[in-house]
């Protein structure tokens, strides 16, 4: 409680002093005694020069008074100069003694002001000064450049339309997709991402062949490359490799399958499953087998391998001529059941527990109905 009565005492005294006549008014303050100077540097082709040494001098740029340095943005600042007229000089750590990259005469630090000076190298005076090599190597610099900006832009655009067309062909617009990877490719036609959504999208617009030409020039581009994607690699095999399923070839398929697992491992089994369901599509039993069994190799945790090898067994199953019961081919109970134990409420659960009673299965308990 005294700690309150003394805060509000101490603030009324504060607004009283503040209506006292003749009291004492806040000096003034001090007059600035000194300036600064700031400004930015770029080479010819208008890029940043980072390791530039600009300095002040009074005697013509022959001592500095005071040094300052650029930036990673080609800036620089100075404070605390003495007001006066001083020669700006800019120089870098290779420049040889008594020589300079430019300068201005007659630059003025006023006190309390701030002076800009800027070094621009690409302005005409300068270049002019520039011998003819000089001249002609900056402009094949420039063109470059300009080739560059341009290349930049373009791939910029390209990436937006990637982006859309990945989001197309997920939602199954295949013909925008295939309308906007036409077009791009013929923009950059060694751009390998462009080619595999390309192929995603013809494939399910089911023009095959062209899905084909596609996906394998995708292929090729990306193995070409310096440092090949592999996710990539395994993403365009994959869809290869349902191409030639949707059009019956069955061993470029298989062959699609096995580079897709081959190209990327961490995603084996996700290639392999997807195998196993396209050869499912195709009647191949054996081969629907193979692939699950690879699949589980890959993944034994996931359920529709399981299934899929336990549907293309049952293909095989026979009738015991004496009981008149059905007998599954070995492994096939097997499979089912597993699918069961890992996905006991799956959407092939039922089915797969109807097979199995079929086949005089008792229900486990362990994969009854969660």
């Amino acid at each position: 409680m005294k700690k309150m009565k003394l805060w509000l005492t101490a603030a009324l005294a504060v607004v009283v002093m503040a209506v006292l006549p003749g009291a004492a008014q806040q000096a003034a303050a001090p007059a600035a005694t000194t300036g600064s100077i700031h400004g930015h540097v770029n080479d010819p082709t208008g890029a940043p020069i980072t390791d530039g040494i600009i300095g002040l001098s009074t005697d013509g740029g022959q001592t500095n008074k005071y040094t300052l340095h650029t930036d990673a943005n080609g800036d620089y600042s100075g404070s605390n100069i003495a007001p006066g007229t001083y020669t700006a000089t800019l120089r870098e750590p290779n420049t040889p003694a008594g020589k300079v990259l430019d300068e201005f005469q007659n630059v003025k630090v006023v006190a309390g002001q701030d002076t800009t000076q800027n070094f621009d190298l690409s302005r005409p005076d300068y270049i002019k000064k520039l011998s003819p090599e000089q001249q002609k190597q900056l402009a094949k610099i420039k063109a470059e450049n300009a080739k560059i900006l341009k290349e930049n832009s373009i791939i910029k655009n390209l990436n937006a339309d990637l982006k859309q067309a990945r989001a197309d062909n997920k939602d199954k617009n295949y013909a925008a997709a295939d309308a906007l990877m036409t077009k791009d490719v013929a923009l950059k036609p060694d751009a390998y991402l462009l080619w595999v959504e390309l192929g995603i999208a013809q494939e399910g617009e089911k023009k095959y062949s062209d899905a084909i030409t596609s996906l394998t020039k995708a292929i090729d581009l990306d193995k070409a490359s310096k440092k090949p994607n592999q996710q990539v690699l395994g993403i365009a095999e994959n869809a290869l490799g349902e191409v030639y399923g949707d059009t019956g070839k069955i061993a470029e398929s298989q062959a699609a399958y096995d580079a897709a697992a081959a190209a990327d491992p961490s995603n084996a089994a996700m290639f392999y499953q997807n195998e196993a369901i396209v050869m499912n599509r195709n009647n191949q039993g054996d081969a629907t087998v193979a692939a699950a069994d690879k699949a589980i190799a890959a993944n034994p945790n996931a359920p529709i391998p399981y299934y899929l090898k336990g549907q293309a067994l049952i293909q095989k199953a026979t009738v015991d001529p004496k009981t008149q019961k059905i007998v599954a081919p070995p492994g096939c109970v097997e499979a089912y059941e597993k699918y069961l134990q890992l996905a006991p409420n799956g959407p092939f659960a039922g089915e797969v527990k109807g097979i199995l009673a079929s086949i005089g299965q008792k229900e486990q308990s362990s994969y009854r109905h969660r």
